[in-house]
């Protein structure tokens, strides 16, 4: 059971990221859609099928899958729904690819889903949150993954309380709380499911799945009997079609119900059919489970030989391994391998291999046991010389033993003597780092306090400035214009006296360009309608035949603190300034969104970039000028550019701390 356990972080990450649910019969699934494409239907309908073909063939052929989507996008002609659905269907591609890609994806169709009012797009948008949530888990943690699933996706399902997708996002929400080892609130969630797809789905790939993750969960609480109930059921499901690639699943979970039970050898087989499935379907990543648990086995079965082989196998393929945790696992259990096989220099290269992966938090644990290990070979070794001496030299040996015990003390007082001066060090080097993150923090509070006076400063200065212009210059110059004109009416002639007319309007632009740079020194739309608005309108002021500027908000909140507001629109202007003085870029994208106490910047555009070093960017005024607002809100600022274009990314803190 334990060992289970360890494999149940394996599983749960293959489960969240297996999200397409294909029909179990899925000859006649894959013909339909083939005969869709091919045949004289609509756009709409060659749109769909094309984005479930992609969908089908992302883990099993990645050319295959972009081509079908790529084909799809050409029937999109204008459909606001078909382009939701391309932007998802694109997020899925990259799911295991480029999890940063496929957020944004997700991101972009569910902002155009929740303009679309239907159940095909609430439950799309539904799925779109969860997919969401899962290219966060490494991030953010299971607990944001369980949030969005409870506040975004199951709310959007549960307008329709019999759709398959409420079920599946309840099975989903039941494997993780079994990884978490919630076992009866696993077992609750999956019974939920269970009401609605038994009743209304029943020969569903959903149900065959939460019949599974019932067993699975079972199995993880030693509850054999019961894990056999929902097996069964989960078999009566698939037997029906042995050419389905979801054969691979119940054969895993039935090898988790056999070694439940503790029958080893009849698992064997199991595993066997279970690995030929997946080699048939490119399932690299459950086919390396199945090798694992058959290493289990057969090293249970005293086997060392064989399980050997199996393991060195699985380290040899990759799929497992690319991950440090599991291959730190497979390190240790190859040792404990070959110490079980009397293999005591295999067991401590293992054990070296295994140390040298482990965390700092683990370091002497790991040090212990290597000890161990070659004291054991160290031991083995000095016996088999003994073994070797002569019975006539006893007397020697006594010598040796003598000598031999002198140097054990020996080694132990310096043993001891070493293991004090690097406790010495450490709390040395801790105490010495300690007073200097102290020095950093001060410099780095000052600084911080200098550049908010100097900001808050010249927010004052523009603002003042603004209104002197606006009130004060502005009116004045508005004034004159209107008594020019008045007296101009009664005494001039407009074809006599071209030239002072023309004069009358290069002081009208005077005017007008004197409230352009009032606003640009406080925007009033920033003061009356919010950020979002600010943003809006300047994106508007900055876009002109030749310049195409895409502005993208999500979820901007109103009741920001007005310097943060005022700090986040600077920011945006500069690098909208940068973008079109500097790059010449004549495409540009900007979206901005928040996230509880965080404040997302990101400006992509087609401009002929610049030199991405350290020098430019001490150099441009620009830049500092946006370092020191980002530093001012605690954020970071990444910047990559190339004679292709240029991106910024920024995420500032907005708590107001």
């Amino acid at each position: 059971m334990k060992r289970l356990l360890i494999l149940l972080s394996i599983l749960l990450s293959f489960g969240l990221r297996s999200q397409q649910i294909i029909p179990l019969n899925e000859k006649p699934y894959l013909d339909s859609l083939q005969s869709t494409v091919k045949n004289k239907t609509s756009h709409i309908a060659k749109a769909n099928a094309f984005f479930l073909l992609s969908n089908y063939y992302r883990n099993i052929d990645s050319l295959v899958s972009k081509k079908y989507l790529e084909n799809g996008k050409t029937f999109i002609k204008g459909d606001a729904f078909l382009s939701a659905k391309y932007d998802y269907y694109m997020a899925q591609y990259n799911l295991d690819r480029n999890k940063e890609k496929a957020a944004v994806s997700y991101q972009q169709a569910i902002k155009q889903l929740s303009k679309i009012r239907n159940e095909e797009s609430d439950l799309l948008q539904a799925s779109a949150w969860y997919s969401y949530g899962v290219t966060q888990k490494d991030k953010e943690g299971y607990p944001f993954l369980v949030k969005t699933i409870l506040e975004k996706s199951i709310p959007l399902s549960k307008k329709y309380e019999t759709s398959r997708n409420l079920g599946f996002l309840y099975t989903q929400l039941a494997v993780i709380l079994t990884y978490n080892a919630e076992f009866k609130k696993s077992e609750d969630y999956n019974n939920k499911a269970l009401k609605i797809l038994e009743k209304h789905y029943p020969n569903s790939s959903e149900l065959f799945f939460t019949y599974l993750n019932l067993a699975n969960n079972f199995c993880y609480q030693a509850k054999g009997d019961e894990a056999k109930k929902f097996l069964d059921k989960a078999e009566n499901l698939i037997a029906p079609y042995p050419e389905s690639s979801v054969n691979a699943f119940y054969y895993y979970g039935k090898t988790l119900y056999y070694i439940t039970r503790q029958k080893n050898s009849e698992a064997l087989p199991v595993i066997e059919k279970g690995i030929f499935y997946t080699r048939k379907f490119n399932q690299n990543l459950l086919a390396q489970m199945f090798y694992f648990n058959k290493y289990d086995i057969l090293r249970k079965l005293k086997r060392y030989n064989d399980a050997k082989e199996v393991l060195e196998d699985v380290l040899k393929e990759k799929s497992l391994a690319l991950d440090l945790k599991n291959r730190k696992t497979i390190y240790k259990q190859l040792s404990a391998l070959h110490e079980e096989m009397g293999n005591a220099k295999g067991a401590l290269v293992w054990e070296q291999k295994y140390s040298g992966l482990n965390d700092s938090l683990n370091t002497e644990n790991v040090k212990l046991e290597i000890n161990k290990i070659e004291s054991k070979f160290n031991a083995a070794e000095k016996e088999r010389k003994i073994a070797t001496l002569n019975a006539e030299k006893n007397q020697k040996d006594l010598e040796v033993n003598k000598k031999n015990s002198y140097l054990w003390g020996l080694s132990l007082i310096l043993l001891l003597l070493i293991s004090l001066l690097i406790f010495l060090f450490i709390i040395f080097r801790k105490n010495k780092k300690i007073s200097k993150q102290k020095i950093n923090e001060i410099k780095q509070k000052e600084e911080l306090s200098l550049t908010k006076a100097i900001l808050e400063g010249e927010e004052r200065e523009r603002e003042r400035i603004a209104r002197d212009l606006h009130d004060g210059l502005g009116g004045m110059l508005a004034g004159v214009k209107i008594n020019f004109s008045t007296w101009s009416a009664n005494h001039l002639d407009a074809e006599k006296d071209k030239e002072f007319y023309k004069i009358l309007g290069q002081l009208d632009n005077s005017v007008g360009e004197l409230r352009h740079v009032a606003r640009n020194l406080m925007p009033e739309s920033l003061l009356n309608f919010g950020l979002e608005t600010a943003l809006g309108d300047l994106c508007e002021f900055y876009n002109r035949k030749d310049i195409e500027i895409d502005f993208q908000a999500i979820n901007i909140e109103r009741k920001l603190p007005l310097n943060i507001q005022l700090n986040i629109y600077r920011i945006v202007q500069e690098l909208l300034a940068n973008a079109i003085k500097h790059a010449e870029a004549s495409n540009i994208l900007l979206q901005c969104s928040q996230s509880d106490k965080n404040f997302y910047i990101t400006i992509e555009d087609n401009g002929k970039g610049f030199e991405n070093n350290a020098e430019n960017k001490t150099k441009s005024m620009g830049l500092k000028n946006l370092k020191n607002r980002v530093d001012y809100l605690k954020g970071n600022m990444e910047i990559s550019s190339d004679n292709q274009g240029t991106t910024v990314n920024i995420e500032l803190n907005i708590d107001g701390e």
